[in-house]
């Protein structure tokens, strides 16, 4: 049984900064990639960013695209997203997710993402 466990949120000002991680963890561990969405109260949730095992492919949402980072430690099967400049406008519940199987959509859909954490709250304030 393969986990996801996210860490790292909580509240900050405007402007300020945020490491999420998310660790995976399981007996027969193997993944493509890992990927971060979140979900606003009120909203659907929506893909933030991805990474490949590799590290060879990544992407973002558009709205955070020079303000967020994602990066890996495969040693770890850790993922983190770097957050900087935050915006209120990126409160929200954030869920770490792994993709163990190709779908050739792109990891930009929750669909491909067969094991989910918890979620971890951000709360950035004006």
């Amino acid at each position: 049984q393969v986990q996801v466990v996210e860490s790292g949120g909580g509240s900050v000002q405007a402007g300020g900064s945020l490491r999420l991680s998310c660790a995976a963890s399981g007996r027969t561990l193997s993944w493509l990639a890992m990927a971060w969405f979140r979900q606003a109260p009120g909203k659907e949730r929506e893909f933030v960013s991805f990474i490949s095992y590799s590290g060879g492919r990544s992407d973002y949402l558009d709205s955070v695209k020079g303000r967020f980072t994602i990066y890996r430690d495969n040693a770890k099967n850790t993922v983190y997203l770097q957050m900087t400049s935050l915006k209120p406008e990126d409160t929200a519940v954030y869920y770490c997710a792994l993709a163990n199987r190709y779908s050739g959509l792109g990891f930009k859909y929750a669909a491909e993402y067969a094991y989910w954490g918890q979620g971890t709250q951000v709360t950035v304030s004006s």
